[in-house]
């Protein structure tokens, strides 16, 4: 599955203000911000960005998914924290 169809398939159903999805084969890396983030659990946060990829994850489209979910403010900052240099 290309990361681009998953990146699409969460802003569809999350309204999220970014979403950036990076993989090969069925393993992919997902950064999810959004201001609805800022009050949940990090539990939640995963449950919430896992619902919507339930059915891709359950015929082994994606297998393995690695979550960072930020706030608008936290995405900044972790932004100006890792540009390389």
């Amino acid at each position: 599955m290309d990361p681009k169809e998953i990146e699409v398939l969460l802003q569809d159903a999350l309204n999220l203000d970014e979403v950036h999805v990076k993989g090969e084969g069925s393993h992919y890396q997902v950064i999810a911000v959004s201001e609805v983030f800022a009050d949940m659990s990090r539990v939640r946060q995963q449950q919430m960005i896992y619902a919507p990829l339930q059915e891709k994850i359950a015929d082994g489209t994606i297998h393995a998914l690695s979550i960072k979910a930020y706030t608008p403010e936290k995405w900044r900052r972790e932004k100006l924290l890792n540009m390389p240099g």
